[in-house]
């Protein structure tokens, strides 16, 4: 497994993580970085800090363009998940679109239901379509 895909599934455990316990995302992955078992890598941390700064704007997008889905209501594997490939798909220029829904896609399969990677392929694609028209916020 490439190493930005390691990245990627760690900064999923963390995200995930941060969630069930209803903890702040940012102050769980201080101690896990502390920790550093498993280690968190440097590209871990740069998505989990991205999904932080524009968690409000990826949720708001997510929950407009998930047809027939709440946010509420999607499994928080499958939303951290998206979260992951939205804040690569619209924030990071060094990561192909493409590469960005693929990673995501492989992830979903391999760590959620069934019918998770079609949903995820499905929603990034939407949101690469609207890509050119979708106003970035910062923060």
């Amino acid at each position: 497994m490439a190493a930005r895909s390691k990245a990627r599934k760690r900064a999923l455990d963390v995200l995930f993580e941060a969630e069930i316990r209803g903890e702040p995302v940012l102050d769980l992955l201080a101690v896990r970085t502390q920790e550093a078992s498993p280690p968190v890598p440097p590209y871990a941390a740069e998505l989990i800090r991205g999904v932080a700064e524009h968690h409000e704007q990826i949720d708001q997008l997510l929950a407009a363009h998930a047809q027939g889905w709440a946010l509420s209501r999607m499994p928080a594997v499958d939303r951290n998940i998206l979260r992951i490939g939205v804040q690569e798909l619209l924030w990071n220029d060094d990561v192909p679109d493409a590469v960005a829904i693929s990673e995501a896609v492989t992830l979903a399969g391999e760590l959620s239901t069934d019918g998770s990677s079609a949903f995820v392929n499905g929603l990034l694609a939407r949101l690469l379509e609207l890509k050119p028209t979708i106003t970035l916020l910062s923060g």
